[in-house]
């Protein structure tokens, strides 16, 4: 059973080969996240790592029995009891309600643990799987997103209440 697990520095190995094997799906989605940004893994996922110490993120892996990353799910900007939620599930299991599973019982998390109340998340117009995720676990769509948000493209932003879903 996949285990939603914080992140940590001895994730790193399996964060990078979950980015670089879905590199070209996530890239039909989302913009690519750049060839620099694999050549400086190490000092980003660093980087990452001390924002998470500071309180200004909340990362998470979805890590499968055998150690694989399943996905990425990440509270960013975290300020004022609100936070921007992202999230990335591997192609391979994709499409089997893991993705709305998780985003779910990562809304519990934020109220519970991290005290949250509200949770955004933006997604491009051609990303019908992310509305779905976000439609199901408790998001309703609150206006249009700036393609600066999204690598140029158009989309939707979407909120969720923690509060209602408590």
């Amino acid at each position: 059973m996949p285990e939603l697990k914080r992140l940590h520095a001895s994730h790193a190995p399996a964060v990078l080969a979950f980015e670089l094997t879905n590199r070209a799906y996530f890239a039909a989605f989302v913009s690519d996240r750049g060839d620099e940004y694999f050549e400086r893994f190490t000092d980003r996922y660093d980087a990452l790592l001390a924002e998470q110490e500071a309180g200004t993120c909340a990362c998470h892996l979805l890590v499968a029995e055998d150690g694989t990353v399943l996905g990425r799910f990440d509270l960013i900007d975290i300020g004022n009891r609100t936070a921007q939620l992202g999230y990335r599930i591997a192609e391979h299991v994709a499409g089997r309600g893991l993705a709305t599973e998780t985003v779910r019982e990562l809304c519990r998390l934020a109220a519970q643990r991290y005290g949250l109340r509200t949770l955004r998340a933006a997604t491009t117009h051609q990303n019908a799987a992310a509305h779905r995720v976000l439609t199901k676990a408790g998001f309703i769509p609150i206006g249009p997103a700036d393609p600066a948000d999204l690598g140029g493209k158009p989309g939707t932003w979407y909120q969720c209440d923690l509060v209602l879903l408590s």
